[in-house]
């Protein structure tokens, strides 16, 4: 049965109209008038147990909006929300039990005290048993290698110890579905790998969910299968990351070592980009000819020492959605029940 199962959501703001000059602007004073803004149009998915979803889209697309609803934080304007058995804005007392949320530009943690004692106040707010909560702590303790600022108090900390320790403050009570919100935003790479490495072995071994409102496409690359993408309160993708660069991440590079300094190395169905030496990289469109028959054709004129085939960036294959809103000119790509 689906964690997570959402249909037809709907979340509409009034705001004010500005009216422009000043007659306007007395008139806005006197007789106020409003505009509904369509934050989130009529969006469906369902999310099954286990599963870590990257949850994309430009600023202002709606994903905020979403998980505010998910986590019970907002109340919708229409559509229907199942999670994890509770509507989240009517059972939130019940329903903030079984959940974890981490928001990157806020912390649940007590500012003025040490990290150990803000642990220590949310095993008793949850009350968590006490053997779980020592076994849970140990091991957070190793993988987030909290030891060193445990007793330091929270506004001492860095972006990325603070961090750390409020992963480690939504997962104490063993929540069966974590919100990340920009987890890594501001981190050094050092910081963002290792808090990468805690979210894949905590999807991995304590089959926990995950969803992932991330800017930083690393951080979907290389944690997520499944990316759904968002924009203008709309979804536009539901899918495999696979998927979505296979269709729009325009041209993908077949590089190629020859065994001998072939001067003319071309082939049909690709352009050369690159040359060094006896070392060739082609690009490809994909939809135009594939790889192994790329491969095929240069095999039967040069001989080959090795080959490797690079996938588009993801990067640039969101960037290029953005910006092209090739979804929008496309179509939504969703399967039957919103993942394909």
């Amino acid at each position: 049965m689906s964690i997570i199962k959402v249909t037809n959501l709907q979340k509409y703001f009034k705001v004010a109209k500005h009216q422009r000059g000043l007659w306007g602007s007395l008139r806005s004073l006197i007789t106020r008038e409003y505009e509904p803004v369509r934050a989130v149009d009529g969006i469906s998915f369902e999310i099954q147990p286990g599963e870590l979803i990257g949850y994309l889209g430009p600023n202002g697309a709606g994903k905020s909006t979403t998980i505010k609803i998910l986590t019970g934080l907002l109340v919708p304007s229409g559509g229907e929300v199942l999670v994890n058995g509770y509507v989240p804005w009517r059972e939130r007392r019940r329903y903030v039990a079984r959940i974890g949320a981490v928001f990157g530009q806020r912390t649940t943690l007590w500012w003025d005290l040490p990290v150990i004692e803000s642990l220590d106040l949310l095993k008793h707010i949850y009350q968590i048993p006490a053997e779980q909560y020592r076994r849970n702590l140990a091991e957070f303790r190793e993988l987030l290698q909290l030891d060193a600022f445990l007793n330091t108090p929270v506004r001492s900390l860095s972006l990325g110890q603070r961090m750390r320790a409020d992963i480690c403050a939504a997962l104490l009570h063993n929540p069966d579905l974590l919100f990340l919100d920009e987890p890594t935003i501001g981190l050094d790479v050092v910081a963002k790998e290792r808090i990468r490495q805690f979210i894949r072995h905590i999807n991995q071994e304590r089959g926990t969910t995950v969803i992932l409102t991330t800017h930083d496409l690393s951080d979907v690359a290389k944690l997520c299968r499944r990316v759904m993408i968002i924009d203008r309160g709309q979804l536009l993708f539901d899918g495999r990351l696979g998927a979505l660069q296979h269709r729009f991440g325009g041209r993908r590079e077949l590089v190629v070592d020859l065994a001998d300094d072939y001067p003319h190395a071309g082939v049909d169905g690709a352009r050369i980009a690159h040359r060094d030496g006896q070392r060739v990289t082609y690009q490809f469109e994909p939809g135009h000819i594939t790889a192994s028959e790329l491969i095929g054709r240069i095999s039967a004129r040069y001989r080959i020492l090795d080959l490797a085939v690079r996938e588009p960036d993801i990067e640039a294959t969101i960037r290029r959605i953005y910006e092209e809103r090739l979804l929008e000119k496309t179509g939504p790509m969703l399967g039957s029940n919103g993942y394909r």
